[in-house]
């Protein structure tokens, strides 16, 4: 330490890190960008077994793989596609900076960087990933977007790409679509038992409407998947109109919005009533005019299911009013409501239990003294989570009642292994605020009630709100309390 004050000329003030920190901090700062590739080469073999499948224009993809069918280019887009497939990312960023080409993966939610090729590498990546997708490799202004259906040994995957005009160069995403992945299962993403029932009775219906309401990347195509998984049967007709399809689903009528053809939500849903549909999926309800025929298709005989950006199911209503469409309407055309979000698990490999401090509970509003009650949870949400509780929580989940403080309340999070790279976080889990049309609610919607009296009578009526499931998690030892707290409204 004395050595490095001298030639620094700074306090040198030590700290404690973990093995896998240390590791990381030197790989980050000590290790080149050619020394990060063949690291990355030597992890997936040489001969990794990737196939174009499909593209928009093949005769581009044979004339201009030759321009960058370079050795290394190949091998390293080959080892990073199959490398980001093997670690369950959902998505791969190539941004170019002046003096560097940075690759990261989105994990569970999150970006981690993995390497930093060598700035030489950037037009001959660029170029092939642009000639993948069947993208113009001659127009850098403008963005550009396309698909490359790709085998990669034995599995079949597509990753839908997008290209971006950056200061320094063009910014590629791949979004990776691996049905292999895709759980329709909504128990395994943590629907509380109650909320599963109310969910599945509203899609039993014949009509009405569905609606499941989230920011981007909150997981509600996936819901909607599942919905409809659970009642795509032979004497159905299902039509979905999707921008973009990202998974295709057998026995189902997917339609891709291409809204400059004019081939808009609005004008898939008015051919979908001359096509004889049960039940019919829309990816967004986005104005007025989608959102008018979609409420008249629930009111004349159709299940109509599809999605809002809206923070909470309560505002989802009052959103539906401030387009236009008669409170009326609403109350007649609406069966339930779905608000979800997504929050990162607690690695199950180094959890450890603690007590949340008094700063923790303040940070998520929640009053000193406070209980479950004073939260406004009831005797049948408590059984429920009980129900699903870990392994290492069920103990003192059992012991829990109604008037339990929650100062007193044991919960748990991860110290940081190799399993979750020293995040203590590992895997998603769904946040779910389900509410269901009952008497009361309609009469308020028809009254043109605010979203705050929703919500309350909701409540009343046994409704769990995104916050509340979220303690339910936080109890169950499945996510930290900061997650929910990042991710949710008090």
């Amino acid at each position: 330490l004395d050595d490095i004050k001298f030639i620094t000329r700074l306090d040198i003030f030590p700290v404690i890190a973990g093995e896998f920190t240390l590791r990381n901090a030197i790989e980050k700062f000590y290790e080149s960008g050619e020394a990060q590739m063949e690291n990355l080469l030597e992890d997936i073999s040489d001969d990794a077994d990737i196939e174009i499948l499909e593209s928009e224009r093949l005769d581009a993809v044979n004339d201009g793989m030759a321009m960058v069918d370079e050795a290394p280019v190949v091998k390293l887009i080959n080892a990073i596609l199959t490398d980001a497939v093997k670690k369950g990312a959902s998505d791969v960023h190539f941004e170019c900076f002046e003096k560097e080409l940075r690759v990261r993966y989105r994990i569970d939610g999150a970006l981690r960087e993995i390497m930093k090729p060598p700035i030489k590498m950037r037009p001959g990546l660029i170029s092939r990933f642009k000639i993948m997708a069947s993208l113009n490799i001659a127009e850098r202004r403008v963005p550009q977007d396309g698909r490359i259906k790709l085998k990669i040994g034995n599995k079949v995957i597509d990753f839908r790409v997008s290209t971006l005009p950056t200061l320094f160069g063009e910014k590629v995403v791949l979004r990776i679509l691996d049905k292999g992945n895709l759980t329709l299962d909504l128990e395994k993403f943590g629907i509380e038992p109650r909320a599963e029932r109310e969910l599945m009775d509203a899609i039993s219906n014949p009509y009405g409407m569905v609606l499941v309401t989230g920011p981007t990347g909150s997981g509600k195509t996936t819901t909607l998947y599942s919905a409809l998984s659970k009642i795509n049967n032979i004497d159905v007709n299902i039509m979905t109109a999707e921008d973009p399809v990202e998974y295709n689903l057998f026995g189902i009528n997917q339609v891709l919005v291409r809204t400059e053809i004019g081939m808009s939500f609005a004008a898939a849903l008015k051919a979908f009533l001359r096509q004889d549909p049960n039940i019919i999926m829309l990816g967004e309800i986005r104005d007025l005019e989608t959102g008018g025929i979609a409420i008249k298709a629930a009111l004349t005989g159709h299940l109509v299911l599809s999605t809002l950006h809206t923070n909470s199911a309560p505002e989802t209503v009052t959103r539906l009013m401030d387009m236009g469409i008669e409170p009326f309407n609403v109350a007649s055309a609406l069966n339930l409501i779905l608000a979800q979000r997504l929050v990162r698990r607690v690695c199950s490999n180094c959890a450890v239990q603690y007590r949340m401090d008094a700063a923790e509970l303040a940070g998520a509003k929640v009053p000193s003294g406070a209980t479950l009650r004073d939260l406004k949870f009831t005797e049948m949400a408590l059984n429920d989570a009980k129900g699903r509780a870990t392994e290492t929580a069920k103990p003192f989940m059992d012991a829990l009642t109604l008037d339990t403080k929650m100062e007193e309340l044991p919960t748990f999070r991860g110290n940081g292994c190799e399993q979750c790279q020293g995040s203590g976080l590992k895997g998603r889990q769904g946040l779910y605020e389900v509410m269901s049309m009952t008497p009361r609610l309609r009469k308020l919607i028809m009254q043109s009630a605010g979203a705050a009296e929703i919500q309350a009578a909701a409540i009343e009526e046994g409704m769990l709100t995104l916050r509340m499931d979220g303690w339910l998690k936080v109890l169950k030892g499945i996510t930290p309390l900061d997650q929910v707290v990042r991710e949710t409204s008090a």
